[in-house]
């Protein structure tokens, strides 16, 4: 059985836990932050487990990470 190719963008943007799930960062968070909240940037930062219909793909995507 051959080696499964990693998907380069995907390994720059998702990481799996301990447990096998894959965490994601949020979107909007580069540019155009002074309309923004300080409470909204806040939450924006911190990392989130991905919805659980995308956990079979990005796995696939990236394989050995």
């Amino acid at each position: 059985m051959p080696k499964i190719k990693t998907h380069s963008g995907a390994k720059k943007r998702f990481k799996t836990t301990k447990s096998g799930q894959v965490k994601r960062s949020h979107a909007y968070t580069s540019h155009i932050l002074t309309k923004k909240s300080r409470k909204r940037k806040r939450n924006l930062r911190k990392q989130e487990i991905a919805d659980v219909t995308n956990q079979k793909q990005l796995k696939r995507l990236v394989p050995y990470k």
